[in-house]
């Protein structure tokens, strides 16, 4: 099969055609993939509806080894007894009285998946199986651009600092199983990890953030840090640094949580959003 890369025209993003991903990639094919991805951030492939678990397994472990589900997540949703312990569904359908996955129908906010984590997974892989007529729609953000675009005066504030990414909270905002809402940011739970980091693998420099809520700048003041963070995530959702997706069945997106944000549009939850979900395992940002 010949791989074609179709970017978006926006600030990230590119489709893949060519490819069914429910048949092995040779080294060649898949060279093409993560080349694409490197210069593009996220991908996108449509129309892989045969795509089944394993084939979504396979695929991802091109990229390395994954990530196993987190008990706060099976705990809620129950999502191990639906599928295999790499696959997170991601969905508001109730079955039996219980979620068979999680986040559900609200908005999820900009965030990077798991950064609360020592070494966050470095991508994640997302395959829709089934979609609401209207909502849903996940936007992305270049952390590349929008580090290059920060004014010099927060750019300074910045360089060098560390910030404490929060755990206690999913990306809807929620309390995970077990946690305790946070009273004073600066001994929320979580990880700590640079603001600026660099690629390991193209090394280029990005912003770094996480998630807005409980996040805390290290040796500044709550209120310092605020402000900062304030103005760190209103630049970085301006529209000329991201892309929107809107999903399709058999749409299969991978995106790189090192130098990318995304968030995801609020739905109907009166419809059905099924979507699997593997993590590739990352390493400590730097």
């Amino acid at each position: 099969m010949t791989v074609e890369v179709i970017p978006t025209g926006a600030a990230l993003g590119a489709e893949i055609r060519g490819l069914d991903l429910s048949k092995p990639l040779s080294d060649a094919e898949f060279e093409a993939v993560q080349q694409a991805w490197y210069d593009h951030i996220v991908l996108l492939f449509r129309g892989q509806q045969k795509v089944n678990d394993d084939d979504l397994i396979r695929f991802s472990r091109h990229f390395g080894e994954l990530d196993i589900a987190p008990a706060s997540e099976t705990d809620m949703a129950g999502s191990q007894e639906k599928s295999r312990p790499e696959i997170w569904i991601i969905s508001n359908v109730v079955e039996n009285g219980k979620p068979i996955g999680a986040l559900g129908d609200k908005e999820a906010e900009w965030h990077t998946d798991m950064s609360y984590v020592a070494e966050p997974p470095m991508a994640s892989v997302l395959h829709s199986r089934e979609i609401p007529r209207q909502g849903g729609d996940t936007s992305f953000a270049n952390m590349y651009k929008a580090l290059e675009e920060l004014p010099a005066d927060l750019y300074a504030a910045i360089e060098g600092r560390y910030c404490n990414h929060d755990s206690s909270t999913t990306s809807v905002g929620e309390l995970r199983v077990g946690a305790s809402a946070v009273v004073d940011v600066r001994t929320a739970p979580g990880a700590r990890h640079p603001i600026i980091r660099t690629h390991p693998v193209t090394g280029g420099k990005s912003l770094y953030l996480g998630r807005r809520l409980n996040g805390y700048i290290e040796g500044y003041s709550v209120e310092e840090s605020e402000k900062l963070l304030d103005r760190l995530w209103a630049h970085c959702a301006k529209p000329e640094f991201a892309w929107t997706h809107k999903w399709a069945v058999g749409d299969l997106l991978i995106w790189d949580n090192r130098c990318a944000i995304h968030r995801r549009d609020s739905f109907d939850g009166s419809e059905r959003r099924v979507m699997h979900r593997t993590q590739i395992k990352g390493d400590a940002p730097r």
